[in-house]
């Protein structure tokens, strides 16, 4: 018999709350008439919350490798139904009113986000730094980086396709397994919306597993990885315009004073050359690996640039830089002006060409793949 909805959690020592959200997941099935699972994804308890949810008829589904992302995907994994909605163990997640996530699901929507802070707010429900200052900044970063229109990036109760599940293709271990899921689901172009879900104190007595900053960091930085744009482009494009501004209106101005600042600016402008290049070789080696989609115009650019265009730019980059230098000695060096306006300008070309040089290399090797 197909199923329509399994209700996935996963678990590490969760005996004082796993009863009641397995009890109402079940309930909710049971008034919505939803044939549907429990799948617990357990991630190596101590406290016998496997015997609690085995005996509450839930399926439990050991996962060795330690982790939010790892329990999470082995219970999917495991799974069989056509619509997966995941949820916490502590009891936090109003897993009774599930009714707009299934709806949405129904009508087309690929990835349906809750959204905290649509639903009642509930006192000492999130800690002060993960609802007025984590969660807003990274959602900013998120909604920022990958173009989406969410007001809650971490909300652990969400709920996606069988079929967006498989083509969004995750993998992270940890808590950033959050933040995977939209990035991949607005990577792949698909259909995500979010509806108000309320929160609760959790019901547990100990410790959370989640940690404020380490997982907050993790979270950044995935999103960052995933962004070779924001992370390499943006700030290279900012510092070569920068550099390039700055040099290019001391080398002509009047000012001899300010000829001490071009060995700044020049290498400001190679450093930011060597975020571009870190931009470009990041995003072939993501797309090569299936990290991030294909694009229609990818193969185009194995087409326009080759190794023998490259070389051959970079070629006549060092040569030129080479003939510059050669001129400024013939000129004499004896002032530092001759020095800064000349000597060091030829330098930054030069060095430019022989980067070319190793980028159009590299840039081949990593396009083989494309040329079989």
């Amino acid at each position: 018999m197909s199923l329509e909805l399994s209700i996935v959690m996963p678990c590490l020592n969760e005996a004082e709350t796993i009863a009641a959200c397995i009890e109402k997941a079940q309930t909710f099935m049971l008034e919505n008439n939803i044939e549907g699972e429990v799948v617990i994804g357990d991630n190596g308890s101590t406290d016998g919350s496997q015997v609690i949810a085995r005996k509450l008829g839930a399926i439990v589904v050991n996962v060795k490798k330690k982790g939010y992302g790892n329990a999470s995907r082995g219970a999917i994994e495991a799974s069989k139904g056509k619509y997966i909605i995941t949820a916490d163990t502590d009891d936090s997640h109003d897993i009774l009113n599930l009714k707009l996530f299934i709806e949405n699901l129904r009508s087309g929507f690929d990835l349906v986000m809750g959204n905290r802070f649509k639903g009642e707010n509930k006192k000492d429900s999130m800690p002060f730094l993960h609802r007025y200052v984590g969660n807003p900044i990274l959602t900013f970063i998120g909604n920022l980086f990958f173009r989406t229109n969410l007001g809650d990036f971490h909300c652990g109760l969400r709920g996606f396709t069988r079929e967006a599940y498989n083509k969004m293709d995750l993998s992270t271990p940890g808590m950033e397994f959050a933040s995977e899921i939209i990035v991949k689901a607005s990577l792949f172009n698909l259909k995500i919306t979010e509806v108000p879900t309320t929160v609760f104190p959790s019901g547990r007595n100990r410790k959370a597993h989640l940690r404020t900053f380490p997982d907050g960091w993790r979270h950044l930085r995935f999103l960052l990885l995933y962004s070779p744009k924001w992370l390499f482009l943006i700030p290279g494009f900012i510092c070569m315009l920068i550099g390039m501004i700055g040099a290019l209106y001391i080398l002509f101005g009047s000012d001899s004073t300010n000829l001490k600042w071009i060995p700044l600016f020049s290498g400001l402008f190679l450093i930011s050359f060597q975020f571009v290049v870190f931009y470009a070789l990041t995003k072939i080696y993501a797309t090569n690996h299936g990290l991030i989609p294909r694009r229609k115009s990818y193969n185009k650019l194995f087409v326009y640039f080759t190794l023998e265009r490259g070389l051959i730019l970079g070629f006549l980059f060092t040569l030129f830089g080479g003939f510059l230098y050669y001129l400024g000695f013939e000129k004499g060096i004896e002032s530092m002006e001759n020095m800064l306006k000349i000597i060091i300008p030829s330098i930054v070309i030069a060095v430019l060409g022989i980067q070319i040089i190793l980028f159009s290399f590299f840039f081949s090797i990593l396009g083989l793949k494309e040329e079989k």
